[in-house]
């Protein structure tokens, strides 16, 4: 599970719900522009563009979970169970595995247009890191401080979806998020008018009965438009990260509610990030404490990993 937003306000923020059912060890990771980003099939990169993730370092080897790079281009991997499917190696193409794919894209694009045109030659190929590491059912969000795109390798070949809505949740496919979106064309912030019965005076009990039929369960399908339709109508205050952080809070997993087969899913962690200052505002399950970090805190020209528990 997961939930990915863009908001634009002033500026524009990225955010993210990690829902998972086990921990992956989740670090705070700042990658400078000297770290060498080695790849299964392709020329690793000695020089790039500097980013900051959260995800977990195997053998020195950063797997991300979502991310944002110095010129603010950020990407979300969302769980995408049963519907990712990975390719045989091609010839002619940039042959990226799925734990790679994000380094790649934050590492080398700095625009959606950037990335689009990346995409025209990406093939993700079917390699896991490890054998003991199998290979994640993902598809992603990315965003730059405008615009947001949605890439899904589905069985026939890989879609690269515009995304307005700046909303992306897990299964089904986005396309079936995008026709989901007009089951819900009558909600609305506003006291209902009676259209049911004419020539009777009905009026509302109660306020917000124009939202009556907002999901509240945490199926991907529900959490996608409960997020779309409050992050279209939420009034940011002067503190935004708070606000921005009630967007997630209305979508957060709460432990013991979605039991799976290893236990139960709930949001380990959420996440906001300042896509303009290069700012990474987090917290866990476990606090309400919000601690961030700056890209631009650190040394960029450095070849080793900055790391630390979140």
């Amino acid at each position: 599970m997961c939930t990915s937003i863009m908001i634009k306000d002033q500026k524009s923020y990225f955010l993210r719900n990690m829902d998972l059912d086990f921990s992956f060890n989740e670090h705070i990771i700042i990658v400078p522009r000297n770290y060498k980003i080695s790849f299964k099939k392709e020329k690793t990169i000695d020089k790039h563009y500097a980013f900051m993730a959260i995800g977990c370092i195997v053998d020195n080897y950063p797997l991300i979970a979502d991310g944002c790079n110095e010129n603010g281009l950020c990407i979300a991997a969302l769980n995408f169970k049963d519907n990712a499917t990975y390719y045989k190696e091609k010839e002619n193409c940039i042959n990226i595995t799925p734990y790679e794919f994000m380094l790649y894209i934050l590492s080398t694009c700095s625009t959606i247009c950037e990335v689009k045109d990346k995409l025209k030659s990406i093939n993700i190929i079917n390699i896991a890191f490890k054998t003991n590491i199998p290979t994640s059912q993902l598809h992603f969000m990315i965003s730059d401080k405008d615009n947001s795109i949605v890439v899904e390798t589905l069985k026939d070949k890989m879609y690269v979806y515009d995304n307005p809505y700046n909303v992306l949740t897990n299964n089904p496919p986005f396309y079936y998020h995008k026709e989901n979106i007009k089951n819900y064309l009558n909600l609305s912030i506003e006291d209902p008018t009676n259209k049911l019965i004419k020539d009777i005076d009905i009026n509302p009990y109660s306020y917000n009965l124009g939202l009556i039929g907002l999901p509240g369960d945490y199926s991907s399908c529900s959490r996608f438009i409960k997020a779309l339709i409050i992050k279209n109508n939420i009034i940011l205050k002067e503190n935004i990260i708070n606000s921005l952080f009630y967007i997630l809070n209305s979508v957060f997993m709460i432990e013991g509610l979605v039991k799976t087969s290893n236990g139960y899913e709930f949001t380990r962690y959420s996440c906001i990030i300042d896509m303009e200052k290069g700012i990474y505002y987090y917290k866990t399950y476990d606090t309400n404490e919000i601690k961030y970090i700056a890209i631009h805190d650190y040394d960029l020209n450095l070849n080793k990993l900055f790391y630390k528990k979140i």
